[in-house]
């Protein structure tokens, strides 16, 4: 009984502290932001750059590109990345942008470089961006089908103007009250991100009544609500199952199997960052404590990949929002990456 009580503490613990952390500075301006790019972009916008007909590599890259300025978890970044998707966007830029904002943002790449050394923030973002091209092509491959079955769908030219400016505007006022609160306050209180949030919402809603009808509001706001319906309960679900788990994990299997550089110290790194839930930032003062007690440069990098890119949570609303099969390609296809990835860095780089 008395472990069952401990247990149940430690996930409602850890729910308690991502409703009280994340829920308002980042999820709700996420889901706003996602049912304005479905309310609002052109679907004939989205397909014109990334869409399933435009060349692989452009709209890989242009994707990548984009991602590593949304300084985003693991969890945020979920809402984001379907509303591209359902927006129009093709399979490949939607798991890219779903693996490189919250795994090589620029924050939290330079928050590595000022922890951890220059050099593994240089290799983690060209691991993290060859790694999005692999999951570009093998989601792209492996669901083409259903792309092109897609494609057909929405077989419409692009002619005149496919965003109004007024539109664009107010995604771009999401976009930063969505990232202001990380970028402009990365220490002290959380009241003061809640501030700049705040701030930032004020402007965003006074803009939007000024430009936009109020039918075109509701339907913005059932668009979003159908985003939170889906994600949300799932992402508290995740979020108490990894409490638990991390009330569980002996601290003597992390000290003793993660050190050297090995196939098996990255892989049980991936594996650990691929569970667990870390909010953007977090990684790198978690991973260097654990470099500390011996941890390898390897299976660091492993962890610092897949722990922002990837967690239960994740996983749950990935296969609630894109499919059980999109779901466990992807997460396979980052564990095996991450894998590699961290051995041949901590063997040949490091």
């Amino acid at each position: 009984m008395e472990l069952v009580e401990k247990l149940l503490s430690a996930g409602f613990a850890s729910l308690w502290d991502y409703i009280a952390l994340h829920v308002l500075t980042c999820l709700i301006p996420a889901f706003l932001l996602a049912g304005a790019m479905v309310s609002f972009i052109s679907k004939e916008a989205i397909m014109k750059y990334l869409g399933y007909a435009v060349h692989k590599l452009q709209s890989f890259v242009t994707a990548a590109f984009g991602s590593f300025f949304l300084a985003a978890c693991s969890c945020t970044v979920i809402p984001v990345a379907s509303g591209l998707y359902y927006s129009g966007s093709g399979i490949g830029p939607a798991f890219i942008l779903l693996w490189v904002a919250p795994a090589a943002n620029i924050l939290a790449l330079t928050y590595t470089g000022a922890i951890l050394g220059g050099k593994m923030a240089a290799v983690r973002i060209f691991s993290a961006l060859a790694m999005a091209l692999v999951v570009g092509y093998v989601m792209s491959f492996a669901f083409r089908k259903q792309e092109q079955a897609r494609a057909k769908g929405n077989d419409t030219k692009v002619s005149g103007k496919v965003v109004a400016r007024r539109d664009l505007l107010l995604i771009l006022l999401l976009v930063v009250t969505l990232l202001a609160p990380n970028y402009l306050i990365q220490s002290g209180p959380y009241w003061q991100k809640i501030i700049v949030w705040l701030a930032g919402m004020i402007l965003t809603g006074v803009y939007a009544f000024k430009v936009k009808a109020i039918e075109q509001l509701k339907e913005w706001m059932k668009e979003t609500w159908w985003f939170v319906r889906i994600i949300f309960p799932l992402l508290l679900l995740g979020v108490f199952i990894v409490g638990v788990i991390g009330a569980i994990l002996p601290q003597h299997l992390v000290e003793n199997y993660l050190s050297g550089s090995g196939l098996s110290a990255s892989f049980l790194a991936t594996m650990i960052g691929s569970i667990s839930y870390f909010a953007t930032m977090t990684e790198a003062p978690f991973v260097d404590t654990l470099m500390k007690m011996g941890m390898g440069k390897g299976p660091a990098l492993a962890l610092l990949l897949t722990g922002p890119g990837l967690s239960l949570p994740n996983w749950l609303a990935i296969a609630k929002v894109f499919g059980v099969k999109k779901a466990v390609m992807y997460v396979v296809t980052i564990i095996l990456l991450g894998t590699i990835v961290g051995w041949f860095a901590g063997t040949f780089v490091f």
